[in-house]
């Protein structure tokens, strides 16, 4: 019992986390597109508008020298991407976001979906584990590459920041999704879960259209 605080902790901030990354990369990518654009507005009011052209220069040459200056806004976002997705599948692998097709599966008795699903989720296990494995090496690489921390990323090494800063996630990642699955592994051991617990897309189909024939 005392482990569920700190598990409701976790998951708020695996939530939170994932915001974060959704909300800066969108707005990096808006700064980004409305400096990149807007500046040719303030020239043009200020060829239209004569009387007010060294002001709206003076706007248009501050803006373009953003755009010109947030070239690291691309690889920024491109790192924040990769990290909400290895970020985002131990959260998938929790809320079922992951589709399973398991109509196969359901046709067997009880007990034998429990034994297949415990195959399954130990195939996940051994994906997630080898994986995790092979990132660590290559993040091992990463860093003792170059000077210092390893290779200094695209844009972004201006600021200190390595690409074995941005790479950490990969293990990271694949480490929490062997977590979820353990978890899994758990409950469906103790007969406290019958599956994986995946999105059933055929599923979840059908039952819409039944309720649309039901409606009509």
């Amino acid at each position: 019992m005392q482990t569920q605080p700190l598990r409701r902790i976790w998951e708020h901030f695996e939530e939170g986390f994932i915001a974060f990354l959704l909300a800066a990369m969108t707005l990096v990518t808006f700064v980004y597109v409305m400096a990149n654009n807007i500046y040719t507005l303030f020239f043009n009011l200020a060829d239209r508008w004569a009387w007010s052209s060294r002001f709206f220069n003076s706007l248009g040459d501050a803006t373009m020298t953003v755009a010109q200056d947030m070239t690291w806004s691309v690889a920024l976002t491109k790192a924040m991407f990769g990290w909400l997705i290895f970020f985002g599948i131990s959260y998938g692998v929790r809320t079922a976001g992951h589709l399973g097709v398991d109509a196969l599966v359901k046709l067997t008795p009880r007990p034998v979906q429990r034994y297949l699903a415990m195959l399954a989720c130990t195939c996940c296990l051994a994906y997630a584990g080898l994986f995790m494995v092979a990132s660590y090496k290559w993040l091992g690489a990463v860093l003792s590459a170059g000077i210092g921390a390893g290779i200094g990323a695209e844009d972004l090494d201006q600021y200190g920041i390595k690409v074995g800063y941005i790479v950490l996630i990969v293990p990271v990642g694949f480490a929490l999704v062997l977590i979820r699955y353990l978890e899994i592994f758990y409950r469906i051991f103790t007969r406290r879960q019958a599956g994986l617990g995946l999105a059933d897309e055929a599923g979840e189909a059908s039952k819409l259209a039944s309720e649309h024939k039901e409606q009509h």
